[in-house]
């Protein structure tokens, strides 16, 4: 019986945490601005200095209105929380600076989502974590409230784990909306499932009570390809380099497996190969998260995908198309991943300021005018 009760005054709680917005939805002016993103990666994340000009100046006016011409609707910041504390608290300088390039940002007709990037967070087993996550955002949603919200995303975090404890995060997410609802009642806040991020986290969330939210998901399936299989480190990763996408015919991996002697790599691709990665893979991935949304009347956005630049051309802007047009059909939003990462086009202002976005790139994402 007192487990019971306990049960029963904990699903109290959690309900009394839900930020309620009677009637409010996700405006049609907002979810246009979602459409077509780009991710910068090392602007407030691993950047390479820490002094306030980096802050100020990682990224020209031009470069920002040569992404605006080049069709991009907005832009995802990624921001490492570590860098914005200070002795445990938030730092109101580094948040004024954070603050000021979404500002700038939205000067160039650009949307800004931004979020907690962590680094070396234990979100799981560190109530002192969890607690600076709701107070970086209860330092950081006032700084943004003179913002049009119809450009102002803010994004509780990037990809949580919480293997097997998704209530416990579930609860937390709650908090933090709460705590940007706040100071921003009219902005779309950006929600995320479990698992980092992924499509199966995304399908094992509970919606929260607040209609004015999307929920965000990332893609990298599959992992052996795009990143090529960067999460094992004994794998040769040169090897997996010449893997195909798609895959097609019974010898479509004969040339990745004769470029590894290491067995283990070799059983890594030819299970790769036996999963017959395609278009309709891809798609069927992407329908998965569509469902989820539909039926439970929430929007969905694909906040990061994007594939190695080590890959094949052929093979790395076949997978960027065919999971663009994927999202697309299902009206998904997106962002690839990054500006300033190899995954996407791989500038990086600070040094090579010259260099310009790739137009094999942007034909891949649809860019500009293309199918």
């Amino acid at each position: 019986m007192r487990a019971l009760l306990r049960r029963c005054l904990a699903a109290v709680l959690l309900a009394l945490a839900l930020p309620t917005c009677a009637g409010a939805e996700v405006p049609a002016t907002h979810l246009a601005v979602l459409a077509r993103g780009v991710n910068f990666t090392n602007w407030f994340r691993y950047p390479s200095r820490q002094d306030d000009a980096h802050f100020r100046d990682y990224i020209s006016d031009a470069a920002l209105a040569e992404l605006r011409r080049a069709g991009f609707t907005f832009v995802r910041l990624a921001a490492q929380p570590e860098l914005m504390l200070r002795d445990g608290r938030p730092d109101p300088h580094r948040l004024t600076l954070l603050a000021a390039a979404v500002a700038r940002i939205e000067r160039s007709g650009l949307g800004v989502m931004v979020g907690w990037h962590p680094q070396t967070w234990n979100l799981e087993n560190s109530a002192a974590q969890q607690q600076q996550l709701q107070d970086l955002w209860g330092a950081l949603a006032p700084l943004l409230r003179t913002l049009d919200p119809a450009r102002t995303f803010p994004e509780v975090m990037n990809e949580p784990v919480f293997d097997k404890r998704e209530p416990q995060w579930e609860a937390l997410q709650a908090k933090v909306l709460a705590r940007i609802r706040a100071a921003l009642p009219r902005a779309t806040v950006v929600l995320t499932g479990t698992n980092w991020g992924s499509v199966d986290g995304l399908t094992g969330l509970h919606p929260l009570a607040d209609d004015n939210v999307v929920y965000s998901f990332h893609i990298y399936e599959p992992p052996l390809l795009t990143s090529l299989g960067s999460f094992d480190g004994s794998l040769d990763h040169a090897a997996l380099a010449h893997l195909p996408y798609p895959v097609v015919g019974a010898h479509a991996c004969d040339a990745a497996e004769q470029a590894t002697l290491q067995p283990h790599t070799r059983d890594a691709i030819r299970f790769y190969c036996s999963e017959h990665w395609d278009a309709a893979k891809l798609r069927a991935l992407i329908d998965r998260a569509a469902e989820w949304g539909r039926r439970n009347h929430a929007a969905v956005v694909c906040g990061e995908f994007g594939a190695s630049d080590q890959l094949p051309p052929v093979t790395r802007l076949a997978w960027i198309t065919d999971m663009r047009r994927a999202l697309q059909a299902d009206s998904i939003g997106w962002a690839i991943w990054g500006y300033d990462d190899s995954m996407g086009f791989d500038i990086h202002p600070d040094r090579f300021p010259h260099r310009t976005l790739d137009p094999a790139l942007l034909r891949a994402l649809g860019l500009p005018g293309h199918g």
